[in-house]
């Protein structure tokens, strides 16, 4: 895993947070539920084919 996938997240999460929070304070709040759902989304590609990969290696201890 790489270190830089790690800031990457913390960044998404702190951009989205404030532009929820803005988009909350005026009145937009279905606006802020798409854009924190596109955060969750954005970050779950990033971190599907490391997930993939944990699986793969958990499969091959086991048939061994």
């Amino acid at each position: 895993m790489d270190v830089n996938l790690i800031f990457k997240i913390a960044a998404v999460g702190i951009l989205v947070s404030v532009l929820s929070q803005v988009l909350k304070h005026s009145g937009r709040e279905e606006q802020a539920f798409l854009t924190s759902f596109a955060g969750l989304l954005l970050v779950l590609f990033w971190i599907v084919p490391y997930i993939y990969q944990l699986f793969q290696n958990i499969r091959q201890l086991f048939y061994l």
